[in-house]
């Protein structure tokens, strides 16, 4: 199962006098990634390496460490902490002390890890997008009850005779959603799957 982060999160770490700060936050998109990362980078900083995941799509940056060392290992926290939709920048400034391939890898890596690990996680549940009208002597009681369902409504457009609403609502529950529907509205309710 794979999780996100409920809120930003942040951990900080001096190695070798050099100074370590990781930011991570939710991202449910490249471009929510893209911003917090420019938001949130610091240009007095000798280095801002980031990755991001979000589903099948990722990106990371090295910002001038020498290649592989810090992008790549922050994805790869990303990806052994069993995240998704996430980003992580990692923020260094230079003490002075080399630190080495294997020293950088382990620090910017280690730091992303750690800052995921002290984040509040949420589990990412697989959603299915259907629609349903809703008279509107239904609607007040039909919507208290998706919420009970887990059912988020991401759109609703009136009519005359009621709300056609667009649901989210957990794979494998469309059947027991139909059902529950049809049985709380006396069959007026027709859930359809998008």
């Amino acid at each position: 199962m794979a999780f996100t982060l409920a809120a930003p999160c942040e951990y900080r770490e001096e190695i070798r006098k050099s100074r370590f700060i990781a930011l991570a936050a939710p991202a449910d998109s490249p471009q929510a990634a893209q911003a917090f990362i420019a938001a949130h980078s610091d240009r007095a900083a000798s280095h801002n390496c980031w990755a991001w995941k979000c589903g099948a799509q990722y990106r990371f940056s090295d910002d001038g460490e020498p290649g592989g060392t810090a992008g790549r290992p922050i994805l790869a926290a990303i990806e052994g902490q069993d995240c998704d939709q996430v980003a992580v920048l990692v923020i260094r400034w230079y003490g002075g002390i080399q630190l080495g391939t294997g020293g950088l890898a382990r620090a910017y890596g280690g730091s992303a890890a750690k800052c995921l690990q002290g984040g509040e996680r949420v589990a990412l549940v697989a959603r299915l997008q259907a629609s349903c009208h809703v008279p509107f002597a239904e609607l007040a009681r039909i919507r208290a009850r998706l919420a009970e369902w887990q059912v988020s409504i991401e759109g609703e457009a009136f009519d005359a005779t009621g709300a056609l609403l667009q649901l989210a609502l957990p794979a494998g529950q469309l059947e027991a959603v139909s059902r529950q529907l049809a049985d709380l509205s006396r069959g007026q309710i027709v859930l359809a799957a998008d």
